[in-house]
């Protein structure tokens, strides 16, 4: 959420993907999709070292967010960005249910000094509950879905427990964070389900410019509200900080999210849903590598049976429409 994670209602993708692109495009697309986002969530624990969360968030969103509108504004024209009232409040919702409750909420329990802090790999693996999430909100809301569904579903929740059940050990995951995440997968569930659901901008690049924007400034909001600027000096910001907040607009804001967009366009749902168990392997590993996070039994366990759940929802709602509106959407992240 990340990513999860630049964020956009999807467009209805499921008719519109064009079977003759060349699959080397395809897959190179899809690589950048697994890599960039799965990468997001190492990207913001190295952020929040020196940076202020929610500011640092905030600030992320808010320049993606005018550099996708500068950009559509000099491809399409003045009237680039119009949208009507009705469209733009929409936007705004799913903007701060998606970037500032979703991805905020990730954002905060990855700051804090470490047992305090959830490490990267952790958070990508609850946040993979999304497409689960959506599903609980899709039979509340009358659907019915397939019984497999809800063996994914109930498998997916299982991983969970295994994850967040306090053990008393040195592995265990901090609960407080570790429901943070929850919370922040529950609000970018809710996102993705009402982005189906209420007129949003027909176009998903102008829809994705006023849900940053939207996003950048409620959590800009909550950031003053909790005194982040207060004593805060950017000479004192790290390097590598600076560098991971700019990899995070640019990698995981603007260049995943456009190669997350023609995928839709140009290949199966089927294939594009895999990123939503993909990321979480590509988030543990990076996590591990590069910032020597812990991955005991308990962790590989919980998380394989997570994704496990996760794919059987995917693949059995192929034909059905979850792949349309419970995919995450990027972040995340």
């Amino acid at each position: 959420m990340s990513s999860h994670t630049a964020s956009a209602s999807p467009p209805r993708p499921g008719s519109r993907w064009s079977p003759g692109t060349r699959p080397a495009l395809i897959w190179t697309a899809l690589i950048l999709v697994y890599v960039l986002w799965g990468s997001t969530y190492l990207g913001i624990r190295i952020a929040v070292e020196s940076l202020p969360p929610l500011t640092s968030a905030a600030g992320r969103f808010a320049a993606a967010g005018l550099v996708l509108a500068a950009v559509l504004r000099i491809r399409r024209g003045p009237g680039a960005l119009r949208v009507d009232r009705r469209q733009l409040a929409s936007a705004v919702g799913v903007g701060v249910l998606l970037l500032a409750g979703g991805n905020g909420l990730v954002v905060f329990a990855e700051s804090g000094p470490v047992g305090v802090a959830v490490p990267s790999g952790i958070a990508a693996l609850l946040v993979a509950t999304v497409p689960l999430l959506v599903v609980l909100l899709r039979t509340v809301a009358g659907d019915r879905p397939r019984l497999w569904t809800f063996a994914g579903v109930t498998l997916g929740f299982v991983g969970l427990i295994l994850l967040v059940l306090p053990t008393g050990g040195s592995g265990a995951v901090p609960l407080a964070g570790a429901l943070t995440v929850v919370a922040a997968a529950t609000s970018w569930s809710v996102g993705s389900f009402l982005s189906g659901r209420l007129q949003m901008p027909a176009d998903p690049f102008v829809a994705t410019v006023y849900e940053m924007l939207a996003g950048a400034v409620a959590l800009a909001v909550v950031a003053v509200a909790r005194g982040e600027l207060r004593g805060f000096s950017p000479a004192e910001v790290t390097g590598r900080s600076w560098a991971a907040l700019a990899y995070l607009m640019v990698a995981g804001s603007l260049v995943a999210f456009t190669a997350y967009v023609w995928l839709l366009h140009h290949a199966p749902i089927s294939l594009v849903a895999t990123y939503a168990y993909v990321n979480p392997a590509v988030a543990v590993a990076l996590g591990a590598l590069l910032a020597a996070e812990p991955v005991t039994a308990r962790v590989l366990l919980g998380g394989a049976v997570i994704v496990a759940g996760v794919a059987l929802v995917v693949s059995t709602e192929r034909p059905r429409r979850l792949v349309d509106e419970a995919v995450p959407e990027p972040a995340r992240r």
